[in-house]
């Protein structure tokens, strides 16, 4: 399926001449009116009729209208009131249009969806709209009516010509009276996919063929699963559709026949986001009138078939979201009449050198979209691209395309949005890249590295007085330099509401007139990565804003005192920032749910009103120099997700509402100075998966939660604490745990069995673990060989297999582990030769190998024979020497014994004067060791 972002940044298809069409027949099926509307109503010259009025407010009276949209239906003059349109001449109501004219922006974090469901019209459909005789177009979508079936009587309205109401979330069957609608042009009764709640049972379709004057048919998010090839067939009886839309219907497959294909007028063809697959039926390539066809989100596999050459008439087509995979065929750039070409999310494989020199070798070249993201597309981009002059979409994101990036670019004055971003390009960006340009708002290259290390590949070589021609509303850089200034060409961009220039070289600091225009207007801004240096401006505001990124900068002086009422995410961690934290962050960021202010210096108490930030998700503080006791208040945080103050000076008992919450997923409270019993409130808290509670003063027993209640932990660290007691068994239900160090603490007892003496080889899939820094196995019982793959596991820093019964040669790609820093391999049965290698030369201690007697090569004193094997003496050779020496070795240690012991202790039985003096020597001993050690207790 398509991803947020994807979807936000669709091409907007263009008008058909399907629409064309539409509009003109529905104009004219108005021909008392002197103009169609779909908006408002323009009141009539005529007062209504007085019944009409009475049914209109009798309508009005079972609807709820929570936002008061009705407000305007009072008085006589019914025709003048707001989605009311009467005749002209008679003055009957011809038109009722409610649709909610909110829009929607996708926006999950601001809000408007509650402010979209309260503009919702709600309640129940009254009959008394039968009175209104002369109907002809009833809209009501996108309302909320809860689910209530569609009003049977729909199908009384003989004159109705136009009926929407789709996304208005009507439920159950699909009324068969609405086949009585013979007059009927426009049917839409579409839903968001998986929240429709309409059915059309596999026994109630027939009624469709009985509306044979439809144009326009939406069913979009109906479930057609056992009726979609019934109904397909029943399509084919509406010679006058131009438009069918079936989205997200759960169609498996198209009637292999057709008889006689009648619906050859058919314009626009929406199946997309169903079940399809390879290969279409014969009769869809005879649909040779095709202006859009849309078959994207279906289960189309393998090379595009040849028969799709036959359609050459269309203008759009979406092919998305499928698995097509080798060349984009040819015949594509011989569609000169396409005005969008959407190939995104395939396999499509090779260069695009044909697909755009067909296209832009067409006497007038039409092509306005051109998508062809995320698949595996090779090669330069042709400098053929600038002959495309209507282009006002290209969107190339996410291939493996490389090489210089053409000036030609430049050239294609329409281009309105642009998108290079996650492919490898080389080389250098110029002026010239960018010269008639002057419609671009949104411009995307690079990538987002976490941990940059290689050069940046792709370099903006601009000069720093430059003024672009284009002024941009989003820029999204990543990986590339663009730095070490501000030039001229960022700071003349002063309308961007979305700004990403993450890991861009930029070492200066930020122009504050600059900065100061957008933070009015700016939605999303991330400067993450980079060395900008300097204050930031102590009061700014963000309206519009919902993430502040200026992590991983330079960035000194206090925490700004910023405030933005939609702000959800506020990063400032790994800069230098000092000071306290701000009293007041729950007044200015009153919606904010991730807070980063990791890595810094800041320096006094966390301040209580944190607890009063209710939508908080994530609060990390770690490594920085706060001291004091922990906010008490956390049962105002219902949603917390993550907590992570490590590497403070923080004190004091956790406090027990911590787990009232019981959202928390990870704990991270370690190196600090907290003491008391951990808390049993955290029980609550099921979905806790990485606690780290080490290096603090802890005391009383492992709590039994952990494990039982909270049994789906994978790290567990309790080291360096005062913990006493027995090791609960309760970690033995812990199987998702990857992480447990509990040293350093006063546990006694019995370590469980499950903890201890695991056994059975070392699994090759270890070795996909490519992030892991430390691998201590030691101590148990596995066999067989160390895997061969040990070196995939680059960032590997720490190796500890010793005591435990590996056999075999040590891989040659340990030798390839560059961070490696300490390896113990002892007390093995290791054998051949020690691999040679850069960082295994830099390990030159022979302890990591002891205990291996089969072992040879550097460092150990044994050589390797000419095959690769040790060479040490038969050990038949010593067995009489060995033998004598373990006999005497034995017989002195026995001696020793008897002669020690007795002649102490003996004198001490013997002689009581000595007995009660040595007593009394050992007491003294006890008192003063037990002095020191509650002298020192005290002081810490």
């Amino acid at each position: 399926m398509a991803s947020f972002t994807n979807f936000l940044f669709r091409p907007t298809y263009h008008l058909s001449i399907a629409h064309y069409f539409l509009i003109f027949f529905l104009a004219s099926s108005y021909p008392h009116t002197s103009k169609l509307h779909f908006g408002d109503a323009l009141p009539s010259s005529k007062p209504c009729i007085d019944e009409e009025r009475r049914s209109l407010l009798a309508f009005k009276q079972d609807l709820i209208d929570p936002s008061g949209r009705l407000s305007s239906w009072v008085g006589q003059a019914c025709c003048q009131w707001k989605g009311i349109s009467c005749k002209n001449i008679t003055g009957h109501v011809e038109k009722i249009d409610l649709q909610n004219t909110y829009t929607y922006t996708l926006s999950v974090f601001d809000g408007e969806w509650d402010e979209m469901e309260n503009s919702s019209l709600g309640g129940k459909i009254n009959p008394s709209l039968l009175n209104l005789k002369h109907l002809s177009y009833l809209d009501l979508s996108r309302n909320d009516f809860q689910g209530i079936p569609i009003p049977t009587f729909f199908g009384q309205f003989k004159s109705l010509r136009y009926l929407n109401i789709s996304h208005a979330s009507f439920g159950g069957e699909i009324p068969a009276h609405l086949g009585n609608l013979s007059n009927l042009n426009y049917l839409d009764l579409s839903e968001e996919s998986g929240y429709s709640l309409l059915e059309l049972p596999s026994n109630n379709w027939k009624w469709l063929s009985n509306l044979s004057s439809l144009k326009y048919l939406s069913l979009e998010g109906v479930d057609l699963i056992n009726t979609g090839v019934s109904l397909v067939i029943a399509f084919n009886k509406f010679p006058s559709l131009l438009e069918l839309h079936l989205p997200t219907c759960h169609i498996k497959s198209l009637p292999i026949s057709l008889g006689n294909v009648n619906f050859t007028s058919l314009l626009f063809l929406d199946m997309s986001y169903n079940d399809l697959k390879f290969p279409l039926p014969e009769w869809f390539f005879y649909l040779t009138s095709f202006r859009k066809l849309d078959l994207s989100g279906n289960f189309l596999g393998g090379p595009v078939p040849s028969e799709f050459q036959s359609l050459k008439s269309l203008e759009a087509l979406d092919l998305s979201f499928n698995d097509l995979e080798g060349q984009i065929p040819k015949n594509f750039g011989n569609f000169c009449n396409l005005k969008t070409l959407n190939l995104a999310n395939n396999q499509f494989e090779g260069g695009i050198q044909e697909l755009l020199g067909g296209l832009s070798s067409c006497p007038n070249s039409e092509l306005e979209s051109l998508d062809l993201s995320s698949n595996k597309l090779k090669s330069q981009l042709p400098t053929s691209v600038g002959m495309l002059h209507n282009l006002k979409y290209l969107n190339l994101y996410n291939n493996d395309m490389s090489g210089s990036i053409p000036k030609s670019l430049g050239q294609l004055s329409e281009l309105v949005h642009l998108d290079l971003s996650f492919n490898p390009w080389e080389g250098f960006l110029t002026e010239a890249h960018f010269t008639n340009l002057t419609r671009l708002k949104y411009f995307s290259i690079g990538k987002v590295i976490p941990r940059p290390t290689l050069p940046i590949p792709l370099i903006f070589n601009v000069s720093y007085e430059w003024v672009p021609p284009f002024k941009l509303h989003k820029i999204n850089i990543g990986n590339c330099k663009v730095g070490p200034a501000f030039g001229a060409w960022l700071q003349s961009q002063t309308e961007l509401v979305f700004v990403k220039l993450s890991t861009t070289g930029i070492s200066d600091s930020i122009p504050e007139d600059w900065f100061m225009k957008l933070s009015s207007q700016v939605e999303y801004l991330d400067l993450s990565a980079n060395q900008i240096h300097g204050k930031l401006p102590l009061q700014l505001k963000f309206p519009n804003a919902l993430l502040l990124d200026l992590s991983h900068n330079q960035f000194d002086g206090p925490i700004p005192l910023w405030s933005g009422d939609n702000v959800v995410e506020f990063k400032l961690e790994t800069n230098s920032f000092s000071g306290t934290i701000p009293l007041n962050f729950d007044q200015k960021f009153p919606k904010l749910e991730f807070l980063y202010l990791a890595e810094n210096h800041l320096h006094g108490t966390i301040p209580p009103s944190i607890c009063n930030m209710k939508h908080l998700y994530t609060l990390s503080l770690r490594n920085n120099n706060l001291s004091g006791e922990f906010p008490k208040a956390w049962s105002l945080l219902p949603d917390i997700m993550v907590v992570d103050v490590a590497y403070n000076s923080l004190s004091g008992n956790l406090p027990s509402s911590m787990g009232d919450s019981g959202s928390l997923f990870m704990l991270k409270m370690n190196n600090n100075n907290f003491e008391g019993e951990i808390p049993f409130s955290l029980q609550t808290c099921t979905s806790l998966r990485n606690i780290d509670l080490g290096n603090n003063r802890f005391t009383g027993e492992i709590p039994p939660w952990i494990g039982s209640t909270a049994f789906l932990v994978s790290t567990l660290r309790l080291r360096s604490n005062f913990l006493s007691g027995h090791i609960p068994q309760q970690l033995c239900n812990l199987g998702y745990l990857h992480i447990l160090d509990l040293a350093h603490n006063s546990f006694s007892g019995t370590i469980p069995k499950c903890l201890n003496n695991l056994t059975g080889e070392i699994p090759q899939e270890i070795c996909n673990l490519v992030l892991l820094n430390s691998l201590n196995l030691s101590m148990n019982q596995f066999s067989g060989n160390i895997p061969s793959k040990i070196g995939n596991l680059s960032q590997l820093d720490t190796l500890d297999l010793s005591l435990n019964h590996l056999s075999g040669q040590i891989p040659q790609s340990l030798s390839s582990l560059t961070f490696l820093s300490n390896l113990n391999l002892s007390y093995n049965n290791l054998s051949g030769e020690i691999p040679l290698g850069n960082q295994l030369q830099a390990l030159p201690d022979s302890s990591i190998y002891k205990g291996n007697p089969f072992l040879c090569g550097l460092p150990l004193s044994t050589k390797c024979s000419e095959d690769g094997n040790s060479t040490p003496k038969d050990p038949k050779d010593n067995d009489n020497e060995d033998g004598n020496e373990k006999f005497w070795f034995y017989v002195s240690m026995a001696l020793g014994f008897i002669v020690g012991f007795w002649g102490v202790f003996g004198t001490l039985i013997v002689k009581k004067s000595w007995r009660y003096a040595y007593f009394r020597w050992f007491d003294d001993i006890k008192d003063k060791a037990t002095l020191c050690v509650r002298r020192l207790v005290c002081q810490e």
